[in-house]
């Protein structure tokens, strides 16, 4: 599955807000530097998708706030 992310970095809480025009929102309380805000997002979206971490993959504006990210699910 392949969705659009929209990451609001050094908020007060780590959230997900939900879709909103197709856009998943994540509020996330990690900065933009050095991968903390990606490493947060991986993590939030493993926990709401119920997938393990290694299941996520940024495939597009790892810099950017509008990220698209590939999620793997597995089918039972």
């Amino acid at each position: 599955m392949i969705i659009q992310v929209k990451v609001i970095p050094n908020s007060s809480q780590n959230k997900v807000l939900g879709f909103e025009e197709g856009v998943l929102k994540i509020k996330c309380t990690a900065t933009p530097e050095k991968g903390k805000a990606n490493a947060s997002v991986v993590a939030l979206l493993s926990k709401y998708y119920q997938v393990p971490k290694s299941a996520i993959e940024i495939i597009k504006g790892k810099t950017e706030s509008k990220k698209v990210i590939r999620i793997e699910k597995e089918e039972v």
